[in-house]
């Protein structure tokens, strides 16, 4: 078990220098496959063939990003996932040996992955994933730090209700049709917003890539990772969702009147 003292940051590194990356992937030739294509772009990668040896590594802290095969021989990557998730929000990206292997990419997305990949995978577009997951992990804090700066803003307006949800957005806060706070990342709050804005409106993938204002860094699977995570916060069953339902050919829509307060 990853150590639980550990803050959200475990594992984070705060110091200059290359990116490093924990290669989770007991394949002992893709490992140097990738340290050595990586190194030449400045990203240094720590190796690691199975759960015990990945831990040891993240106790050790300074990591950028995990990239995590989910077949770790007779292991199961997802229970490393789980683990690291409850204790750190440091990004992560999912590998899987076949695109049948669709359950364990969804279960991955549900514990908290930032994207996956299917092998065989292009180093090329794995290094660009890591890129784009890195910059949307730089943009978080920055959004965080926003939100707190406005918490004595006043809340006469900017308020909108669907379905028992209120959105503040002068505050960015959202409370559940219970009045409890739900935390929202800075792509599901966007998001949120976009389909606010047009309620009962098939809203295509484009849009909402540009709603996130990241859009140039994005591909358009990690829009699809954003609805599945804010679904898990919105929908009583998200595998059966009511509230924000796919336009097959189009994109999403929000099926619900939204009341301005």
């Amino acid at each position: 078990m990853i150590e639980p003292s550990l803050d959200r940051g475990q594992g984070r590194s705060t110091r200059p220098g290359p990116t490093r990356i924990l290669l989770v992937e007991d394949d002992a030739g893709m490992q140097r496959i990738v340290s050595e294509h990586f190194a030449d772009h400045d990203v240094d990668v720590t190796p690691a063939a199975n759960r015990a040896e990945a831990e040891r590594r993240l106790a050790e802290g300074g990591f950028d990003l995990v990239v995590l095969d989910l077949r770790l021989g007779s292991e199961n990557g997802l229970d490393l996932l789980r683990d690291l998730r409850a204790r750190s929000d440091l990004p992560v990206i999912i590998t899987t040996g076949h695109r049948r292997d669709e359950i364990d990419r969804v279960i991955g997305l549900e514990l908290g992955a930032d994207d996956y990949l299917v092998k065989p995978y292009g180093l090329r577009e794995l290094l660009a994933r890591v890129r784009v997951v890195l910059r949307r992990a730089e943009v978080a804090p920055a959004a965080a730090r926003g939100q707190e700066s406005g918490k004595d803003a006043p809340q006469d307006s900017h308020r909108s209700r669907f379905d028992g949800w209120v959105l503040d957005r002068r505050r960015r806060r959202l409370t559940n049709p219970a009045g409890a706070d739900v935390a929202l990342s800075k792509g599901e709050y966007a998001l949120l917003v976009a389909f606010l804005d047009a309620p009962q409106r098939p809203l295509s993938r484009e849009h909402l890539l540009q709603a996130t204002r990241v859009h140039e860094d994005v591909f358009d699977r990690s829009i699809d990772v954003q609805i599945l995570r804010l679904r898990r916060k919105l929908e009583v069953d998200p595998s059966a969702p009511r509230l924000i339902v796919t336009e097959r050919g189009v994109g999403y829509v929000l099926a619900t009147t939204v009341e301005r307060l």
